[in-house]
């Protein structure tokens, strides 16, 4: 054998691992490649990882508000969307998500999660249908609100809002000190359907909501809110005058 049949025989050998290695069981593919956190845009898998947990599956609703419930979509627009998953509520459980508000998504994220839940929306079901706006545009009267209350809400929660056979507490200390007046807002106009809260027309059979009685009402609710929420811990003087060691 010449030196140059044993030259390429040992090519040969030498590159025939090479093609072994690249079909062999369990090297992955180019499919199986782990795309970073960063680069996730699919919408399904990023709302299921940041929004679910709280708004629910599909956004149908959990410990708040349904995102997918077409009467907040149809007073909540884009800009509405994108603002508050950005950069949350201050004050309340609704944290930011958006990187350049201490989050952990980037902008196109955040763009997708925007475009996923509003393709949830159904504008025709409310073409003909005049809508409360999404924000307050006159400030609300607790007086006139205290009325309002009773007119819309009573029968639900209660004479004073305490609770009644058919819904909880809504001037909880704790649960006032966890939402917005925003959010308050929010609740009124399109209901909590997941828990069978009406929205602002369902209240009163034939009689919807007005604006103003909206606004009037959240601001009867805010009022409730305490300055230290929840059960506060026995003071030392009631401790004594109870015969309780300090």
């Amino acid at each position: 054998m010449t030196r140059r049949h044993i030259f390429a025989t040992v090519m040969i050998v030498a590159f025939t691992p090479g093609i072994g290695c690249s079909s062999s069981p369990g090297r992955p593919g180019k499919d199986s490649e782990v795309v970073p956190p960063n680069q996730i845009v699919d919408f399904k898998l990023l709302y299921s990882q940041n929004c679910a947990g709280c708004h629910g599956a599909d956004g149908k609703g959990g410990a708040t508000i349904a995102l997918g419930d077409p009467v907040f979509l149809a007073i909540a627009d884009d800009s509405v969307v994108r603002h508050v998953a950005a950069n949350g509520v201050s004050g309340t459980s609704m944290p930011a998500f958006a990187q350049s508000a201490g989050g952990m998504l980037t902008d196109k994220q955040i763009d997708a999660l925007v475009s996923g839940i509003r393709a949830w929306a159904k504008p025709d079901a409310f073409r003909d249908t005049p809508l409360p706006p999404y924000a307050a545009q006159v400030a609300g009267d607790p007086k006139r609100g205290t009325a309002a209350y009773q007119t819309y809400c009573s029968s639900c929660h209660g004479p004073d809002g305490h609770g009644g056979s058919k819904a909880s507490s809504i001037v909880d200390g704790s649960y006032l000190a966890l939402v917005s007046n925003q959010y308050l807002r929010t609740t009124v106009i399109a209901g909590r359907p997941e828990l069978g809260a009406p929205d602002w027309r369902g209240d009163v059979q034939g009689r919807p909501m007005s604006a103003q009685e909206i606004s009037d009402v959240v601001a009867w609710l805010s009022g409730h809110r305490t300055q230290f929420p929840g059960q506060p811990y026995a003071s030392a003087s009631s401790d004594r005058a109870n015969g309780e060691p300090r």
